[in-house]
């Protein structure tokens, strides 16, 4: 099987080019990723525990899912693909904003994204897939709030920027 790979772009989302993911994150490339939130009818938040042989930030909470575009796919298709693959449901999304993070790992590597923040809704339970997904749960942004607060150690740097800087894009 061929190793999957990231879209390189600009710092205007322009695609400049394809990597292989791991050496895009050893070099600590910009690419094109996106993150996506989902709510329940209480506007609890579904969070996902990653699994814990990850090769970065395993057994730490983070949104919904998350992960990169495949070239010529859109953030939605994206979205509604790997939210099928990771947590077993899809639902309809919308994309709020962008923004562009780094944050180097104690791995070596390095996230450096261009993240499309992508919102959903859904109220069943996901059927997660143990490949990529320890556990999961609703919470309510204001808990998540507080618990980044105190507990700030156990939730991923993407999570933890997204909702200092982009809390309002968060509202469903």
């Amino acid at each position: 099987m061929e190793e999957e790979k990231v879209i390189l772009v600009d710092e205007n989302d322009q695609k400049i080019g394809l990597m292989p993911k791991m050496e895009a994150h050893e070099k600590g490339l910009l690419h094109r990723a996106f993150s996506v939130f989902v709510f329940n009818s209480n506007n609890e938040l579904m969070l996902q525990q990653r699994a814990l042989h990850k090769y970065h930030t395993p057994g730490l909470w983070a949104n919904t899912c998350c992960s990169h575009q495949r070239d010529g796919e859109s953030s939605i298709d994206a979205g509604m693909r790997r939210l099928s693959e990771e947590m077993g449901f899809t639902t309809a999304l919308k994309e709020t904003t962008t923004f562009i993070y780094k944050a180097p790992f104690d791995n070596g590597l390095t996230e450096h994204e261009l993240d499309h923040i992508l919102i959903g809704k859904y109220d069943g339970e996901p059927n997660i897939n143990p490949d990529e997904v320890a556990d999961w749960k609703w919470m309510s942004l204001e808990e998540v709030k507080n618990d980044i607060q105190v507990n700030p150690d156990i939730y991923t740097a993407w999570f933890k920027i997204i909702f200092d800087k982009f809390y309002q894009h968060l509202v469903v």
